[in-house]
């Protein structure tokens, strides 16, 4: 009883009711990033994204921070090489990482194989992203 008030709690008044039941790939809303990787939105809410990846060999998404989104990879399959605030991590099945706001991070397939992953963002990530090339800090502005 006390988690689950906690979890109401945290949800506050202007909470999204969440899914009726069960949700996997097969139903959820596919995209396709970087013309090469695959996402599925397993849970996408404003205070609260749920991403499952597919990572093609030798893909890496753009090199960037969230200004307020918390975010938390973790490996289904294969090898990911993640990049964060210049220190790199090699992230195996059943392995993840946490990236806070305002942390420069890289998530990469440096392998030969696909790498599923699933992401965590709260709040959700998408509009939230500020590109950070590796050499200038998060606060920098292009010029």
């Amino acid at each position: 009883m006390t988690f689950a008030l906690i979890l109401l709690g945290l949800a506050g008044s202007a909470a999204v009711p969440s899914a009726a039941g069960p949700i996997s790939k097969a139903e959820a809303e596919h995209y396709v990033w970087g013309g090469i990787n695959d996402g599925w939105h397993l849970v996408q809410r404003p205070d609260l994204s749920v991403i499952e990846e597919r990572l093609a060999p030798g893909a890496a998404e753009i090199r960037h921070y969230h200004r307020a989104a918390r975010q938390y990879f973790h490996v289904l399959d294969g090898v990911l090489t993640m990049e964060r605030d210049g220190h790199v991590y090699r992230l195996t099945p059943g392995q993840g990482i946490e990236i806070a706001p305002g942390v420069p991070h890289q998530a990469r397939n440096d392998g030969d194989a696909p790498v599923e992953i699933l992401v965590v963002s709260a709040p959700k990530s998408h509009g939230d992203r500020v590109e950070a090339p590796l050499g200038l800090p998060p606060d920098a502005q292009p010029q």
